[in-house]
């Protein structure tokens, strides 16, 4: 009994290893996360709200209007997490706050769903 229990605890790490393996959501090179399925290397930066990756992507060019493959731009991104100075620095930088997504959705209809003041209250100002 013994041992079958420590055979089926082998198993499930066994198991568990090649589960994680090959997860393919993201990959890591050189320990940098390099986003799957349609996700810009902007909109990575402003959802885990890494302000000077972002302030160096606007700097080498990047669209700050560019959807990702979810339909989102940097923006709505933005609102939606409540990332005010992100919010500030794209929309300094041409980012539009009436854009709308394929559901009809604004950066400002985002930070409502969120319940995100500070940026319902940027997105106001900005119109």
């Amino acid at each position: 009994m013994k041992k079958s229990v420590i055979y089926l605890g082998v198993a499930l790490l066994a198991f568990a290893n090649v589960s994680v393996a090959s997860n393919g959501n993201a990959e890591t090179r050189n320990n940098v996360e390099v986003a799957a399925f349609g996700k810009t290397p902007l909109t990575v930066a402003v959802g885990k709200g890494d302000i000077e990756i972002v302030r160096k992507f606007i700097e080498y060019g990047a669209d700050v209007n560019q959807k990702s493959e979810d339909d989102m731009t940097p923006l709505m991104i933005a609102a939606r997490y409540n990332r005010v100075e992100i919010m500030k620095l794209l929309i300094a930088n041409g980012a539009r706050t009436y854009e709308k997504n394929e559901k009809g959705y604004t950066a400002l209809k985002y930070a409502q769903l969120s319940n995100a003041t500070e940026a319902i209250a940027i997105l106001k100002d900005a119109k």
